[in-house]
């Protein structure tokens, strides 16, 4: 069975950033792009727990919905399986550099966030209870003071 494009990437040379992890066409023509919003190392700094990003999750899929000049566009907002991020997937052919201040207003949002959680409840959600708030304003935090606000330009290009 052949690899997907996301498993060539080298994990062991990946930073911390924002990624075009790909871009579909639709059969109607639109253009779609999944970006990588890493948030640690793979392999070599802890992961996220799911509970934070659980967190994150709810919180961040919430802002961006609910952004007018974003919402039409945002497609997905989810977390990674191995824990080292989430997926942004937006309508359009986009660069991370497109999407900058999005990330750190989003990251912001969840890092300022008190309260409850946005769909936190039996109704809302599977597993309403399996969230950690304060863990993911603490990973959001990080990832603006570490990463978005000065990124640079390994930072947003996977390594070759």
């Amino acid at each position: 069975m052949e690899k997907i494009p996301s498993f060539t990437i080298d994990h062991e040379r990946l930073l911390r950033g924002i990624y075009v992890s790909r871009r579909d066409v639709t059969p109607s023509g639109d253009v779609i792009t999944t970006f990588d919003i890493r948030m640690t190392e793979p392999n070599r700094e802890p992961a996220l727990s799911p509970q934070a990003l659980h967190a994150m999750e709810h919180l961040a899929a919430t802002y961006l919905r609910n952004r007018p000049d974003w919402s039409s566009r945002v497609v997905y907002w989810g977390p990674m399986g191995c824990c080292t991020g989430n997926y942004l997937v937006i309508q359009g052919k986009l660069e991370p550099s497109d999407i900058l201040s999005l990330m750190v207003d989003t990251m912001e949002f969840v890092a300022g966030f008190s309260g409850e959680v946005p769909g936190a409840t039996p109704r809302d959600c599977g597993n309403y209870s399996f969230m950690d708030l304060e863990a993911a304003r603490k990973a959001a935090r990080r990832y603006i003071d570490e990463v978005l606000i000065d990124i640079k330009a390994e930072n947003m290009k996977y390594p070759g």
